[in-house]
């Protein structure tokens, strides 16, 4: 789905587990990280969009996480011109993305980055809360940081903390699996 404007609607995710780090994952190929994202299809709602790429990319279920919050409002970031399919009708500049913050409620859940035939990532990390900032590719930038910053006063805040520490993972930045 593109809006007359020519952005494509989709979500983005951001899981966090009980130490108030963030799923980074690798793109498969490529030296870039990024959260997991994914366009809209057409019958679907912005959350539907959200537990099917959480299916397809990371291998989770609904029932491994809890729906924390969602951006006010869609954030959009601009395609650099390079990457933009010109001869594609509609043509597609950017996305527009509903944001999820999704917490990781089943300590026993499994990443699998191979549930879906056509995997989007090769490997992926437990990392700290600002870490993603540093390492998106320049033109997603802008949308993390908004992304991030509405939803910092909800996994910083004591009260995150403290709500379920059964579900807290091992301690500190890991290596990518």
């Amino acid at each position: 789905m593109i809006d007359k404007a020519g952005y494509r609607y989709g979500v983005g995710i951001i899981l966090v587990n009980g130490n108030r780090q963030v799923f980074f994952a690798k793109r498969i190929g490529m030296l870039a990280w990024q959260f997991p994202q994914g366009g809209m299809k057409e019958d679907e709602t912005p959350e539907q969009t959200m537990y099917r790429e959480l299916k397809e990319e990371v291998g989770l279920n609904p029932e491994d996480v809890e729906v924390l919050a969602t951006t006010r409002r869609w954030l959009r970031y601009r395609l650099p011109n390079r990457l933009v399919r010109h001869y594609a009708k509609p043509l597609c500049i950017g996305q527009k993305q509903k944001w999820f913050l999704l917490r990781l409620s089943n300590q026993d859940a499994k990443i699998d980055l191979q549930a879906n035939n056509d995997p989007e990532f090769d490997s992926w990390a437990w990392v700290s809360y600002w870490y993603p900032l540093r390492q998106v590719v320049t033109f997603k930038r802008r949308v993390y940081v908004m992304a991030l910053k509405e939803f910092a006063k909800i996994v910083l805040s004591k009260r995150f903390w403290n709500q379920d520490s059964s579900s807290r993972l091992a301690g500190g930045e890991t290596e990518a699996k």
